[in-house]
């Protein structure tokens, strides 16, 4: 799962960096020179993937829709990582009423729908803005306010038992302020499990980012592409046997979401120390095993060469006959 899954994030990572050098136009190009694309033109050697109703190229909305993709996702992420991590800190180290208020506030967002949620911070934050960063900064935005509660009830949990260490208060016995104390030894030792949350959270990024725009409220065509609301402006052309002006936005999402999905599950896999005992027990009990076969061989009598028997018996026959003149020069002796 591993493998496979840094293959394909391997690969959206590519399209989305190289993005202007692997897609054959913009992604708001409607034209070529002085000729219009067309709208929902079928693939061939012009447009390898078809045109949309829009007129623009699916291939180049593909592509450059791994960038926007990319992009909401690392600017959500990284707002969400330093958001939830700097509240569940306090929180979890200070206790007292500030752990109370944030405990509620958070678990009040947390029961929230997610999707719902990212709609009305859309909402609040673009106010109808279609510029690409704008857009982008309100997705990201809006997904940030959804991961903030889980990295906030990971980290506080974490800094609620790291706190009681022993190595803890030793730091507040010799008079360490309690910033250095926090940021030096509780943080380094609360944030562990982060790497799996945020690949895991990755693959939610790219699903609400995709469900907002499916719904109208993402990223216009015109400032740049993205793959929900192309799904959107695809929904008739499905009934009329357009089929290219859906399938390949859709598989796009699908298979980015797999591969984040796949590393982020594997990653959880290797971290969980019973599944890497129950691993090293399994190895050790093959590697016995063999060595048993090695060692263990079985002849069957029945097998045996005759040789080897007359050569046995003649042993026995020799061996009585040496017995036979030593018991008879003994008798002579005495």
């Amino acid at each position: 799962m591993l493998v496979a899954g840094v293959v394909i994030t391997g690969i959206f990572l590519v399209t989305a960096v190289f993005a202007p050098l692997i897609a054959p136009y913009g992604g708001s190009q409607l034209r070529s020179g002085s000729v219009a694309f067309g709208a929902q033109k079928p693939p061939s050697a012009e447009h390898l993937l078809g045109t949309t109703v829009g007129g623009y190229d699916v291939l180049s909305r593909v592509v450059w829709g791994s960038r926007t993709a990319l992009l909401v996702m690392l600017v959500a992420v990284v707002l969400s990582i330093f958001a939830g991590i700097a509240l569940g800190l306090v929180s979890g180290y200070f206790g007292g009423w500030i752990d109370r208020v944030l405990v509620v506030v958070a678990d009040a967002i947390y029961a929230f729908p997610t999707l719902l949620l990212a709609i009305v911070a859309a909402i609040v934050i673009s106010r109808g803005q279609s510029s690409m960063w704008g857009g982008i900064l309100a997705a990201a935005i809006s997904i940030t306010v959804v991961f903030v509660p889980q990295y906030f009830r990971v980290v506080r949990s974490e800094v609620v038992r790291v706190k009681a260490e022993a190595f803890v208060e030793a730091a507040k016995v010799i008079g360490t302020p309690p910033a250095r104390i926090m940021v030096r030894h509780v943080l380094r030792n609360s944030v562990r499990t982060l790497p799996l949350i945020v690949t895991l959270n990755c693959s939610e990024a790219i699903l609400t980012l995709a469900g907002l725009g499916f719904l109208g409220f993402g990223i216009e065509p015109s400032a740049a592409a993205e793959w929900g609301y192309d799904l959107n402006k695809a929904l008739s052309d499905v009934t009329s046997g357009i089929w290219w002006t859906s399938v390949f936005p859709g598989v796009a999402i699908v298979l980015t979401v797999l591969g984040v999905t796949l590393v982020g599950e594997s990653l959880n896999d290797l971290a969980d120390p019973r599944l890497r005992t129950r691993r090293a027990a399994g190895r050790r009990g093959v590697r016995a095993a063999v060595q048993s076969e090695a060692d263990v061989v079985e002849v069957d009598p029945l097998d045996a060469p005759p040789v080897a028997d007359e050569a046995r018996s003649g042993g026995r026959i020799g061996s009585a006959g040496q017995a036979g003149s030593h018991d008879e020069t003994t008798g002579g002796a005495r």
